[in-house]
């Protein structure tokens, strides 16, 4: 079952947790992890260990999770500013081009007809 999984220390997950002891979203898992007492050793404390909880909304992760949206957000500002600058561009040198191959037709034209 999910309890042995939990002493064992395969999985132990934020979710699964919580669902295994009922708790709310206020509660802290942490406190809800199955410890795995060590040998004892001369003159020290009793010590345990427990696993890692995965997927433990820490701040760390909350930090992480929004400068990875703020850096999104701001590749795509950054993408549709150069798209713009890149069409703009483009545009301008189309007009040139255009320009030119109108005023190379107005010179042959008045070339045309004045040796005609």
């Amino acid at each position: 079952g999910c309890a042995s999984d939990l002493s064992s220390g395969i999985n132990a997950e934020y979710g699964k947790i919580r669902k295994l002891f009922a708790l709310s979203k206020e509660d802290d898992v942490r406190q809800y992890v199955v410890h795995r007492p060590l040998p004892e050793k001369e003159g020290r404390k009793p010590r345990s260990k427990a696993p890692k909880i995965q997927r433990l909304v820490t701040p760390v992760r909350i930090q992480r999770k929004r400068r990875v949206l703020a850096e999104k957000k701001h590749r795509a500002e950054k993408n549709r500013v150069e798209a713009a600058a890149y069409a703009k561009m483009l545009a301008q040198r189309q007009k040139e081009k255009r320009q030119a191959l109108l005023s190379r037709r107005r010179s042959s034209n008045r070339t045309s007809t004045s040796s005609a």
